[in-house]
């Protein structure tokens, strides 16, 4: 950026130069001398100056050419500082694209890993909610398996009692 400021700098010193090298016409005010409140003139009136001449046709071209060739250092100097800006805007562009880049890589690299603890445990979860089903159905049999344990224990009593009232009696 420091050499933007020295271009630009420079042109308008040569520019300012070349401004203040030409002579631009001067209106003089013509009214005549001072008045007093009664309208009484109360100095002469200043004798006007003679106009310059004007400068010959090839003076005059000369001043046009310097000019010109001002205007033409300092349009180069604005489109180097131009071509300079634009150039450290395309940089800080390319370095706000690549971490941009960056950070989109790395959210699809987290989004997919998500993915993938997701499907994991969705598939454990479905594993779990299969085996709970399957325990349940099994456990339906259970109350069948109970009634018939208390029938048999019933029965292993009654032939207790059997057993106890032969085995006593002689």
């Amino acid at each position: 950026m420091e050499n933007e400021e020295t271009i630009i700098g420079d042109s308008e010193v040569k520019a300012s130069n070349a401004v203040a090298s030409h002579t631009f016409p001067c209106h003089v005010d013509s009214g005549g001398g001072q008045e007093d409140a009664q309208g009484d003139a109360l100095t002469e009136p200043e004798p006007e100056p003679e106009p310059e001449p004007e400068p010959e046709p090839h003076g005059r071209r000369k001043e046009i050419l310097k000019a010109l060739e001002a205007v033409e250092r300092d349009s180069a100097a604005i489109a180097e500082s131009f071509s300079s800006l634009f150039s450290s805007l395309r940089q800080s562009l390319s370095q706000a694209t690549g971490s941009t880049v960056e950070h989109m890589n790395c959210f699809s690299d987290a989004a997919g890993r998500l993915q993938e603890c997701v499907l994991d445990a969705s598939t454990k979860g479905n594993r779990y909610i299969n085996s709970c089903l399957r325990l349940n159905e099994e456990m339906k049999d259970m109350d069948a398996l109970a009634t018939k344990l208390k029938i048999l224990r019933r029965h292993v009593d009654a032939l207790d009692s059997v057993v106890n009232r032969v085995v006593r009696s002689p």
